[in-house]
């Protein structure tokens, strides 16, 4: 951990609570489950949202580039390095601000209002557009309907053309683990329904 680092780390104690993890090669730093700093590279960045990107963008602090292999995302966390160094105490009420955004948008993402169907285990946005196109338009919906149901629809609506393996994977998305936690006979059972 080089100095910038330990003093900003040092810096957030003051703020309030919040524990390290490794993220995109760095150090995520997370309150209460909900990331809201990115500590990569020895530059230190803060998520934005809401009012501070306003705030942020007025600063002159760019947002930051995560480079992956073949593409470059940018995502919603400010770098504030220069700032930090320069104007600590300017950073006090934003960074206060930001740890409670992250706080309430982690939470509003957990709670039952905001589940999508991808955001059940073993489901993606692919999945999840299958299963809307199959007539089950909600996470609600689905798990009224059940797994059987599910895979009985979407193979309706495919033709008859869909591996057995999405069978698993909607009854793994149902029990709330992923599919290859399944045993055979679970697997035989559903099978038998279909």
């Amino acid at each position: 951990m080089n100095h910038l680092e330990e003093r900003f780390f040092n810096f957030v104690k003051k703020l309030g609570k919040f524990n390290k993890r490794s993220m995109f090669g760095g150090v995520g730093l997370f309150t209460e489950d909900a990331m809201f700093s990115l500590v990569t590279e020895g530059r230190l960045y803060v998520r934005g949202g809401r009012f501070v990107d306003q705030q942020f963008e007025k600063l002159g602090c760019e947002r930051y580039k995560h480079v992956k292999k073949t593409t470059i995302a940018t995502v919603n966390y400010f770098d504030i390095s220069e700032l930090f160094e320069k104007q600590p105490t300017l950073l006090s009420d934003i960074i206060k601000d930001v740890m409670e955004n992250s706080r309430v948008e982690r939470e509003f993402k957990k709670s039952k209002e905001n589940r999508r169907l991808r955001d059940l285990p073993n489901m993606q946005l692919t999945l999840e557009r299958m299963v809307k196109k199959a007539g089950v338009p909600d996470v609600d919906s689905f798990l009224e309907i059940g797994a059987v149901d599910v895979f009985k629809k979407v193979n309706t609506t495919y033709g008859g053309d869909v591996d057995v393996k999405l069978l698993w994977k909607f009854a793994g998305a149902e029990s709330g683990v992923h599919w290859t936690l399944l045993q055979e006979p679970m697997k035989r059972a559903l099978l038998q329904q279909v």
